[in-house]
């Protein structure tokens, strides 16, 4: 029997048009060694048969809630859901994904035997259309983390925005910490965890690692927002200004400035990369006129700079625009 009054982990799953994948991902968390959870799915408003499949897993099982909301994207309903989390610790993940058996025992019993601020483990990538599996090692990059456990961001080898990504889904993080920080997701298209996982991995005091693979991330979904970024081009943008003024206010960029601009470099550099056109222009544009500037980029000279391959696509980029340097 499942005693909800003892809520270890409470699980924020927002769904929205994942009804190919909802069945698996739920499977995976319901059948998780860790009994004592709360799973709160968030409706999005989605417009396939998610919601009746999300009925059809709370009718069987109590530990399950249902929240509708209008629609208003992963980060509204990341937000909403973690206000009516009861659990000790937080596991927001993604509903087109799937996840270990242990994952959250695991990640729990180390958090607890360290007093963690949060827990962070390992994932790779599922392509849906061949059943393949990849692995991710840059997703953590354990050689540049510390022997000993809790660390912080102070004992990390490397760029601290490089050590660990800026999403949440790979990561237990406990709910006392998210509300002292203040962390919230930005409620916008894409982008949207950057600033909650990036702000809490340099405000936490108390990090930990499981070296054990637990998330099987879907790449390749129909519907993936990383696949519609053309239409939410900006808000790679907006979670970096998000950032910065966050760690202002903690009054730690000073020691995080070379680091955060170094990463910001990558970010604006990996975002055009990878953008079609006429978006690839539009972000071109934005960066030579206004965004390398705001973001601490432009003036800098090269031995600033930590990757000689992003500061070398820099200096090609800004060749084309002979007026940058007025």
């Amino acid at each position: 029997m499942i005693i909800l009054e003892n809520i270890k982990v409470s699980v924020i799953l927002p769904v929205y048009k994942t009804e190919p994948y909802l069945r698996q991902c739920l499977d995976s968390i319901v059948n998780q060694t860790l009994k004592e959870i709360e799973i709160i799915c968030i409706n999005d408003s989605s417009p396939d048969n998610s919601l009746s499949i999300l009925e059809e897993y709370a009718a069987r099982d109590p530990r399950i809630r249902i929240l509708t909301q209008p629609n208003g994207g992963a980060g509204a309903a990341r937000n909403n859901g973690m206000r009516h989390a009861h659990g000790k610790y937080l596991s927001i993940v993604d509903s087109d994904d799937f996840f270990e058996p242990a994952m959250l025992e695991e990640a729990y019993k180390k958090a607890e035997e360290i007093s963690a601020d949060f827990v962070v483990f390992r994932s790779d990538q599922y392509f849906t259309e061949t059943g393949e599996y990849k692995d991710l090692p840059w997703a953590m990059r354990i050689k540049h983390v510390p022997p000993y456990e809790p660390f912080s961001h102070r004992q990390l080898t490397m760029n601290i925005f490089r050590v660990f990504q800026g999403w949440v889904w790979d990561k237990l993080y406990l709910k006392s910490f998210v509300e002292e920080k203040g962390l919230l997701f930005q409620e916008q298209r894409t982008s949207n965890d950057m600033y909650f996982g990036f702000c809490a991995t340099a405000l936490a005091k108390r990090i930990a690692v499981v070296d054990q693979l637990f998330v099987h991330y879907r790449i390749d979904a129909a519907d993936s927002l990383s696949k519609t970024r053309e239409k939410s081009w900006q808000c790679f943008y907006n979670a970096l200004c998000g950032i910065r003024e966050k760690l202002k206010k903690e009054g730690i960029y000073p020691e995080l400035e070379k680091d955060f601009i170094n990463y910001t470099l990558r970010s604006c550099i990996w975002n055009l990369e990878t953008l079609a056109e006429p978006t690839h222009t539009m972000l071109e544009k934005k960066l030579i006129q206004e965004w390398f500037a705001d973001l601490g980029i432009k003036g800098k000279d090269a031995s600033f700079f930590q990757d000689a391959k992003d500061y070398g696509k820099y200096l090609e980029l800004i060749k084309r625009y002979p007026d940058y340097q007025k």
